[in-house]
């Protein structure tokens, strides 16, 4: 068994959970939405980034770009909340909460692409 590969499949498929529990519920309201789990899902994401740094494969390039995909729009998730919560005087309204958890929902089709390539290119080891 190959430790790296173990570690890399770990955080791939962490990402995605964190991601999904994130996403789970109303998309406007904020009290479904825990600003700690998308922080960790921004940090496991940012993880597997750095873990797929290096594959000189093209399933390694369109497997780091999904990541990429991830990151991006988990900041950007990250940037509207802080920026609703502590530069605007309306705060976190459902329509600002909405925003943040399509961009989430973006984030998670990304991640599950990564998953579902993991596993093809897995499969395809094995054979």
């Amino acid at each position: 068994m190959n430790m790296g590969k173990v570690v890399f499949g770990f955080f791939v498929l962490f990402a995605l959970t964190l991601n999904f529990g994130f996403f789970l519920g109303d998309i406007d309201n904020p009290d479904h939405h825990n600003v700690y789990e998308l922080f960790a899902a921004l940090v496991v994401g940012l993880i597997a980034t750095v873990l797929k740094f290096g594959e000189r494969s093209q399933m390694g390039a369109v497997l780091l770009a999904s990541s990429l995909v991830v990151d991006l729009q988990l900041v950007a998730a990250a940037i509207v909340w802080s920026v609703a919560v502590h530069m605007t005087d309306a705060g976190l309204t459902p329509m600002v909460m909405a925003s943040i958890v399509s961009l989430s929902g973006g984030a998670l089709l990304a991640n599950l692409l990564s998953v579902v390539l993991l596993t093809l290119d897995t499969a395809g080891l094995s054979r």
